[in-house]
């Protein structure tokens, strides 16, 4: 998912997500970059890629918009998972599968999630189950092969840059909160049903939650990125809604391997009236089983 670092709360089911005794710290320390936890006790990493300068459609994209790598561990006893999805250039692909590979980290997606964008990004999600630690160590050893900064990052020195857009308009069409993550409005919306992958929990900041992204671009208008997340019947009627309201589709495909229930990600584009492009992803979003807030 599209995707910016979103944090959720969220309950997972049994079983229960071992207490941080002080593996998040070491997580941290291995992978070279800390996270945060959620209310839940995931540990959720962000690493946009703030190195890059890209363009789409002669809009310059910031990384909270569209080129934000992240990296979600959950601990459950002496095991763990990690999910996540990495943003590379097309010469970056290979070196960083290859490293994924020899660390046991499987690779559940390769794919586009925009259009016409220079450079030209691809994004890699990936899964891994074991030791967390262990993990973000092979994970540290691939995204080194890549430009990924793995330092932290400096503190900023203000408030960020205001969303120049009728944020409390948006909320309400949409029926979600949003959030200002340095000048993007940023909103996940969970679907309502529980999200399993091959038995185990996927809450909503390991990626199974809707993401929809607002960057200003002056004038009322705003670009939009983001994923819907669908099961199969969803599908086309979303994709029909988008289109009808001139949102462009850009991408469908799996981000999970084995999901329950299996789940598409439609990812979508557009740069033009704020308020006219919320139309359009409510009327997209009704033919969506997600929670009701």
């Amino acid at each position: 998912m599209n995707c910016a670092a979103l944090v959720f709360a969220a309950v997972l089911c049994a079983p229960a997500i071992a207490a941080d005794d002080g593996w998040q710290a070491e997580v941290g320390k291995a992978l070279g970059k800390t996270g945060s936890a959620t209310p839940s006790g995931i540990y959720r990493v962000g690493l946009p890629r703030t190195d890059l300068k890209v363009t789409l459609d002669g809009v310059e994209l910031k990384a909270g918009f569209a080129l934000g790598s992240w990296l979600a561990f959950e601990k459950m006893g002496d095991s763990g998972m990690v999910m996540g999805d990495l943003v590379l250039t097309m010469d970056e692909v290979s070196p960083v599968m290859k490293k994924l590979v020899e660390g046991g980290i499987e690779v559940t997606g390769l794919h586009n999630h925009l259009l016409r964008n220079q450079p030209f990004t691809m994004y890699m999600h990936v899964l891994g189950r074991g030791d967390p630690v262990k993990l973000a160590s092979s994970l540290h050893a691939a995204l080194a092969e890549s430009k990924t900064l793995l330092t932290a990052a400096p503190a900023p020195a203000s408030a960020p840059p205001p969303v120049d857009l009728d944020t409390a308009a948006i909320d309400a069409a949409l029926g979600a909160k949003g959030t200002n993550n340095g000048g993007v409005y940023q909103i996940g919306i969970p679907r309502a049903e529980p999200i399993k992958d091959n038995g185990m929990a996927v809450p909503p900041p390991m990626g199974s939650a809707v993401s929809i992204n607002f960057q200003p671009t002056g004038g009322g208008k705003a670009a939009i990125t983001g994923d819907f997340v669908l099961v199969a019947k969803e599908v086309n009627p979303v994709a029909k809604a988008l289109r009808e309201h001139g949102i462009e589709v850009t991408a469908l495909h799996n981000h999970m391997l084995d999901d329950e229930p299996r789940l598409f990600f439609m990812h979508f584009w557009a740069n033009d009236d704020a308020k006219k492009l919320t139309e359009g992803l409510k009327a997209a979003l009704v033919l969506v089983n997600v929670a009701k807030s």
